[in-house]
């Protein structure tokens, strides 16, 4: 059984940064893609940023170019620097991984609340 651990979350004023972390149970080489979602309260799910194993990134339009995903596969972890923080990146966090073939299965992680303050 998959395993995906968030931790990093916290509360941070406007214009701050932080660095979320997402350790994977096994080889995050089994993994196609893994990525970052995020939720805030009344709102749907949505996507932050993926990334493959080819190392292709997708970033959604309002954390482009101040969010970073990086992949140490190592260590079997994702992070999310996120620079120049906004009150409206506040939500809970979690991080994905999708397996490889036919089918896909996914997996989330609990998620890590990121709270920025104005």
């Amino acid at each position: 059984q998959v395993q995906l651990v968030e931790s990093g979350g916290g509360l941070v004023q406007a214009g701050g940064s932080l660095r979320l972390s997402c350790a994977a149970s096994g080889s995050i080489f089994s993994f196609n893609i893994m990525g970052w979602y995020r939720q805030a309260p009344g709102n749907q799910r949505e996507l932050v940023v993926t990334i493959s194993s080819g190392g292709n990134t997708n970033y959604a339009d309002s954390v482009e170019g101040r969010f970073t995903i990086s992949r140490d596969n190592a260590k079997n972890t994702v992070y999310l620097q996120m620079n120049s923080l906004k009150p409206e990146d506040t939500a809970v966090y979690y991080c994905l991984a999708q397996t490889k073939g036919v089918p896909v299965y996914s997996y989330w992680g609990q998620g890590t609340q990121v709270t920025v303050s104005s």
